[in-house]
């Protein structure tokens, strides 16, 4: 996701609150008013920013990394990603004891896993430096290979942190499925603050709002959500760069311009960054390439010899997302809101009962999930962009030259004539 407020204005609002100090001031816009109903809950990336400095400027007086060997550097961030997946089993653990009716006293049945828990939380805080290090290093290698750096080095440099994000309020307009404005809120932004804000937006502004979490963020350094898993990870670290190469040419300086050119940017930033990080993991780390999960199998439709019922196919989310995406566009196009939104409604019951928990399917879903492009079908529907970003990839000898040429782009028109339609 890119970062929408990097920069603070807080010197030039004072100047306009001075300058205007006999004039009322009129709030019209529709990000004002969000900004206004919501300003309560917003991010601080001030502190966030000086705050995440001073961690990397701390972790630079250990450089140690960037002088390890390879084998050195993959030892430190698979001792952290198994020490991730141990936090998260031993928390998961103690939240079990704690919702099992049956037992009386959870602190003290919990007590041994929570002293665990510290004890590996702060093995955690300890390496984490080590480990974020060496994979900024291997990220930055890969990119040098790939021909995106300059003088050797990328710039900006690859900084990120490992941070809990904040969340995320989606704006559509509720005639059409599209991206009107979001608002970063604090990352502890408990569910039931989310409904209530979204009803007061709903309400207040009639639009279509949605609280959604994230999973990285393009501020410098750019936020990733914590994980133990690799492939998402470095995947996640260059796709957030790729935001930040972007932000520096047109592209991305007009990611705000309209929902086309957001599109293009993130399904870009996806496309590059899952290509980048699988990258890594080939380079770094074969043997997880090799251990990841083999794709699910579908069910067979042959007989069995015994008769001639079938096996039913798996329920495909992408697949159902798509059609949901297509009649929503269809009935919205047709002035239907009422319709579409009683019909999306009843499509995230269908979905729920197929395991897939949504808490809100609505016009800012789509708005938000579809703008990440970089695999057909799913919530885009049947947006061109997306498929149009994914023919100038292939169509571009390597990755160098594909972000080349769209960073340059300011339109959809731009795109279109780049691939000859």
């Amino acid at each position: 996701m890119r970062l929408l407020d990097r920069i603070s204005n807080a010197t030039i609002i004072v100047f306009l609150f001075l300058s205007l100090s006999f004039s009322d001031v009129h709030v019209t816009g529709l990000r004002d008013r969000v900004h206004i109903l919501a300003t309560d809950h917003a991010f601080d990336f001030n502190t966030w920013t000086a705050n995440a400095a001073w961690v990397k400027l701390t972790q630079s007086a250990i450089a140690a990394p960037r002088y390890f060997q390879p084998r050195e550097q993959h030892r430190l961030v698979r001792e952290y990603l198994q020490l991730v997946n141990d936090v998260h089993k031993t928390q998961n653990d103690i939240n079990l004891l704690y919702s099992n009716p049956s037992i009386q006293d959870p602190a003290a049945a919990s007590a041994a896993l929570r002293e665990k828990l510290d004890s590996l939380t702060h093995r955690l805080n300890a390496l984490a430096p080590f480990a974020e290090a060496s994979l900024e290093m291997q990220v930055t290698n890969v990119l040098y290979d790939a021909g995106l750096t300059s003088g050797g080095q990328p710039f900006p440099w690859v900084l990120y942190h490992t941070t809990p994000l904040p969340q995320n309020l989606v704006i559509s307009s509720r005639a059409k499925i599209q991206q009107e404005t979001s608002y970063t809120l604090q990352p502890d932004f408990s569910v039931e603050q989310a409904v209530s804000l979204e009803k007061t937006m709903d309400t207040r502004l009639n639009v279509s709002s949605l609280v959604v979490e994230i999973g990285g963020l393009a501020a410098y350094p750019t936020m990733i959500m914590r994980t133990s898993a690799l492939d998402w990870l470095s995947s996640t670290i260059a796709h957030e760069w790729i935001h930040l190469y972007l932000g520096q040419r047109p592209l991305g300086m007009n990611y705000e311009t309209s929902p086309e050119l957001r599109t293009m940017n993130e399904t870009t930033a996806s496309i590059a960054g899952g290509e980048l990080g699988k990258t890594v993991l080939q380079r770094y780390y074969p043997e997880l390439l090799a251990q990841e999960a083999s794709p699910l199998q579908l069910a067979a439709h042959s007989t069995d010899g015994f008769g001639p019922e079938k096996t039913p196919p798996p329920f495909d989310f992408r697949a159902e997302m798509h059609t949901t995406r297509i009649r929503t566009d269809e009935l919205l196009a047709q002035g239907k809101i009422d319709e579409a939104e009683a019909y999306m409604e009843g499509r995230r019951l269908l979905f729920w009962e197929k395991g897939y928990p949504i808490r809100k399917l609505n016009q800012a879903y789509f708005a938000f999930h579809g703008a990440y492009a970089d695999v057909p079908g799913g919530a885009a529907g049947q947006d061109p962009v997306g498929p149009a970003v994914r023919a100038l990839r292939a169509q571009s000898g390597s990755m160098q030259e594909f972000l080349e040429r769209i960073a340059q782009m300011t339109s959809f028109a731009e795109l279109q004539q780049a691939i000859g339609q």
